[in-house]
C-alpha cells in the first residue's frame, strides 16, 4: 500500500496559495498545493472506493465501500492541478467544474460536492 500523504505546513501552504493567486507558482508549488489538499481529503473521507487522482503529482483512495486493490478502480475522478486547488479553497465548486469539463469523474461515489472545499475562500 502507498505511503500516505502528509497534510503540509500552514505557513507553506500560505505562501504556495500566495503564489498561486499572484500568477507565480512553481511547479513545486502545485505539487505541495495538490499533496496537501488530498491528503486533507483523504483524512476527511477515508476508504477505499475512490481514486482521485492529480496527474503527475498524487493520487489518492477515499471514501468507504468496496476496496479497490489492482487494475483500473470501478469509480476514478481525475482533474488537473489548477481546478482541485480551485475545488479545495473553495474558489470554484464542483457544479461549475464538471460543467466545465474540468473533471473526469465516472463510477459510483464520485460527486464530491459534500466534500468540497476543503479549506475556507481566501
Amino acid at each position: 500500500m502507498p505511503a500516505r500523504l502528509r497534510i503540509a505546513d500552514p505557513v507553506d501552504v500560505a505562501v504556495a496559495l500566495d503564489r498561486v493567486a499572484d500568477g507565480v507558482a512553481e511547479r513545486s508549488d502545485l505539487r505541495l498545493l495538490v499533496k496537501h489538499y488530498l491528503a486533507l481529503l483523504e483524512s476527511r473521507a477515508p476508504g477505499h472506493s475512490v481514486e482521485v487522482r492529480v496527474p503527475p503529482y498524487a493520487a489518492v483512495q477515499v471514501i468507504a465501500g468496496v476496496r479497490h486493490t489492482r487494475g483500473t478502480p470501478p469509480a476514478v475522478v481525475e482533474l488537473d492541478a489548477a481546478t482541485w486547488i480551485a475545488l479545495a479553497t473553495g474558489e470554484t465548486t464542483w457544479a461549475s467544474a464538471v460543467g466545465a469539463g474540468r473533471v473526469a469523474a465516472s463510477g459510483e461515489r464520485t460527486d464530491l460536492s459534500t466534500r468540497l472545499p476543503l479549506s475556507p475562500a481566501r
